[in-house]
C-alpha cells in the first residue's frame, strides 16, 4: 500500500495540470524569494489563509515539480466518501478542531504521527497556522498544532539542523475575481533546531518563542491591517495613498512594489492608531466621507488619481476599442460558456454565500468547463468545416488566448468609459468631484 507522500505518476500529471491552470487564473503571477525553498530536508510551509483552496494551490505552484507536499485541511471536508478519496489522492489529510467535537480531537494524535513520519522521510507539509480562514488582510493568532508537529519531528535530529518552517505570505488582487494579481512571498526558513534547548527545558516557552518568530516573519511578508476598529479605514487609506507612498519610497510603478508600499503604509497606520488616536479618528472620518462621495458619483479612486483626462487620448482609446471590437466579440463568443458556467453554477447550483470560497469554487469548476467546452467547440468546428485537421487544432489552441484578450478588452473599455464619465461629470457634478478631490488630498497629507 502506497503512502500519502509517495509521488505517483497520476498525481504528477494532475499537479502539472493544476499548476498550469492556476497560474493562468491570475493576471499577474508573482513569486518573491523562490531561493528560500529548501529541497533536501523536512520542511513545513506555513502560509496566511484568506482565500480557501487557492492558498493551498499557491504553495505547490512554486515548488520543484518532483517535490510532493501533504496538506492538512479541516475534517468536515472528508465527510463525503468520494470527496475523501479525492482529497487523499491530492495529498490532503484531515485535521480536527474543537467545533468538530471534543470526542474527535484525539484523532489528531494519529494525524500528527503521520505528519512526523512524512517529515522524517524528508518530505514537505503544508499547514495554515492560523487554523481558519478569514477574508480580511490581517494575521490572526497562530494555533499550536504546527509547532507540536515541528518539535516532535525535530527530536530525531536533536540540536542538529533538521526540520524547517518556511513562512509563505500570499496577497491576492481579489479573492473573488480572476485575472487579478497573486503575490507569493517566500520567507527565510526558520530552523526548529534553534529552539530545541528551550523546548527540552520548557516546551511551553519554546512553543511561544517559535510561534512569535513565525508570526513576525509572516507579518513581514503579508499585508497586515492590525486593527479591529479601523479596518475599513485602513483599506481605504492604503488604496488612496498607495501611489503617493510608492513615490515617497522611490519605487518603480510595479505590482510587487505597490504591495511593498501598502505594507509600509499599513505599518504607519498601525502606529498612528497606537500613538495618535485623534489623527486616526480624523482619518477614519475623511475616508468615510470620501467613500460616500465616490459612491454618489459612481467612480473609483483610480479615476480621481489619474484625472484629468486628455480628450485626444480618449479619442484614440475609443478608436482602438472600435478597431479591435471584432476580436473581442470573437473571443467572447468562444469563451462565454467556459467563463460564465462556473459563475452560474456557483451562484445558482452551489449557492455559495461566503465570498472567501468564490474563486476556489469557480477555479475548480473552470478546470473542467474550459477544456470541455473548448473540445466541444473544436469538434463542431471540425465537423462543419472543410479545413484540414491542423486548422482545427489551431482553432482549439486559439480559444483561450482570445478569451484572455476579451477580458483585457473589457477592462480597457470599462476604464475608458469611466474616464469619459468623469469628463462629463466635471460639467454637471463639479462640486461633488471637487469635494472628493479635497478629501483625497487631505487623506494623503495625513498619511504621508
Amino acid at each position: 500500500m502506497s503512502n500519502i507522500y509517495d509521488f505517483q505518476l497520476s498525481y504528477s500529471l494532475v499537479r502539472k495540470y493544476i499548476t498550469f491552470t492556476f497560474k493562468r487564473f491570475y493576471g499577474e503571477y508573482i513569486v518573491v524569494g523562490r531561493e528560500n525553498i529548501p529541497t533536501d530536508c523536512p520542511v513545513i510551509f506555513a502560509a496566511n489563509h484568506t482565500n480557501a483552496l487557492m492558498d493551498a494551490l499557491a504553495i505547490p505552484s512554486v515548488l520543484p515539480h518532483n517535490m510532493p507536499i501533504v496538506f492538512l485541511a479541516r475534517s468536515d471536508l472528508f465527510k463525503n466518501k468520494t470527496a475523501a478519496k479525492i482529497l487523499n489522492f491530492v495529498k490532503i489529510m484531515p485535521a480536527f478542531r474543537m467545533r468538530d467535537g471534543v470526542e474527535n480531537l484525539g484523532r489528531n494524535n494519529e494525524i500528527f504521527d503521520q505528519c512526523v513520519k512524512i517529515l522524517h522521510q524528508n518530505k514537505a507539509l503544508g499547514i495554515m497556522p492560523e487554523g481558519n480562514q478569514e477574508i480580511e488582510r490581517k494575521l490572526r493568532p497562530l494555533v499550536k498544532g504546527i509547532f507540536r508537529i515541528a518539535f516532535a519531528a525535530q527530536q530525531k535530529y536533536g540540536n542538529q539542523s533538521g526540520v524547517k518552517i518556511v513562512p509563505i505570505g500570499l496577497d491576492f488582487g481579489s479573492i473573488v475575481k480572476s485575472h487579478k494579481h497573486i503575490i507569493i512571498n517566500i520567507g527565510k526558513p526558520i530552523e526548529v533546531s534553534d529552539y530545541m534547548n528551550s523546548y527540552i527545558t520548557n516546551p511551553v516557552t519554546a512553543m511561544n518563542e517559535i510561534r512569535d518568530r513565525l508570526k513576525n516573519e509572516l507579518i513581514q511578508i503579508t499585508l497586515n491591517f492590525d486593527t479591529y476598529k479601523y479596518y475599513q479605514c485602513f483599506e481605504t487609506a492604503t488604496e488612496i495613498g498607495n501611489t503617493a507612498y510608492l513615490n515617497k519610497l522611490q519605487l518603480p510603478d510595479k505590482t510587487v512594489f505597490k504591495f511593498v508600499a501598502r505594507q509600509k503604509l499599513a505599518d504607519k497606520l498601525v502606529e498612528l492608531e497606537k500613538n495618535e488616536p485623534d489623527t486616526i479618528e480624523e482619518l477614519d472620518s475623511l475616508c468615510t466621507k470620501y467613500t460616500k462621495a465616490l459612491n454618489e458619483i459612481n467612480l473609483r479612486n483610480w479615476v480621481l488619481e489619474k484625472a484629468p483626462f486628455n480628450k485626444t487620448a480618449l479619442l484614440f482609446d475609443c478608436l482602438f476599442l472600435f478597431a479591435t471590437f471584432p476580436f473581442f466579440l470573437y473571443g467572447l463568443i468562444l469563451n462565454f460558456m467556459p467563463f460564465f458556467t462556473p459563475v452560474y453554477l456557483r451562484k445558482n447550483v452551489f449557492k455559495t454565500e461566503f465570498s472567501g470560497f468564490f474563486s476556489s469554487l469557480q477555479y475548480m469548476l473552470g478546470i473542467i468547463t474550459f477544456p470541455l467546452f473548448y473540445a466541444i467547440q473544436t469538434t463542431l468546428f471540425w465537423a462543419f468545416t472543410d479545413f484540414p485537421i491542423w486548422v482545427s487544432l489551431s482553432f482549439f489552441l486559439s480559444q483561450y488566448p482570445l478569451g484572455k484578450w476579451a477580458v483585457k478588452w473589457n477592462s480597457i473599455a470599462k476604464k475608458t468609459n469611466a474616464k469619459i464619465r468623469f469628463n462629463k461629470l466635471l460639467k454637471t457634478k463639479t462640486h461633488i468631484i471637487e469635494h472628493a478631490q479635497n478629501l483625497r488630498n487631505k487623506i494623503i497629507l495625513l498619511i504621508t
